[in-house]
């Protein structure tokens, strides 16, 4: 009698621990529904990528952590852009477009072995933007958005690039 309870206890704390793992994402906070300007003052609408994941990463030109991630993220868009990934940079430079559009024209980055050019959507932020995503600690900030709009990571400060490709990879 003990182990027959003991057996329907211990399926009973399993299934429940796989309703939980195994539960939709809709209790993650939805990303916001911003409008964008990409350098050639086009709008982006964030809602409009929904259907892929989306790194949403707040950067600068002068932010040297910054410049360590645009590799990673360079290899990131060419490796899962294909698989309904993108990156998305939101620059959060006070000078504004100028700056950015010659930072992003001109710089290259050193990609397994290559010297490359940032091959994502750039876009400007401001205020209203950043507090649409509740507000900017530092730079870099980057949030993981699922496939339906639902934002599942936010690092603050340079992360791992391996911990950044596993949570991609994840939802891939």
């Amino acid at each position: 009698m003990k182990k027959a309870l003991l057996l329907v206890l211990g399926l009973a704390v399993l299934v429940t621990g796989a309703v939980f793992a195994f539960r939709p994402a809709s209790n993650l906070p939805e990303a916001p529904d911003v409008t964008f300007k990409d350098l050639s003052g086009r709008d982006i609408r964030l809602h409009d990528l929904r259907g892929k994941v989306v790194l949403v990463n707040f950067w600068a030109t002068w932010c040297a952590p910054c410049r360590i991630e645009i590799p990673w993220f360079i290899e990131f868009q060419e490796k899962y852009g294909p698989q309904g990934f993108t990156v998305l940079g939101v620059a959060m430079d006070v000078e504004g477009a100028r700056v950015v559009e010659t930072y992003f024209r001109d710089e290259r980055f050193e990609v397994n072995g290559a010297e490359r050019q940032m091959n994502y959507p750039i876009v400007l932020g401001n205020d209203d933007i950043d507090q649409a995503f509740g507000g900017l600690i530092g730079l870099p900030t980057s949030l993981v958005i699922s496939r339906d709009g639902r934002i599942v990571k936010r690092f603050i400060g340079l992360v791992n690039h391996e911990y950044i490709q596993k949570e991609i990879e994840g939802l891939l």
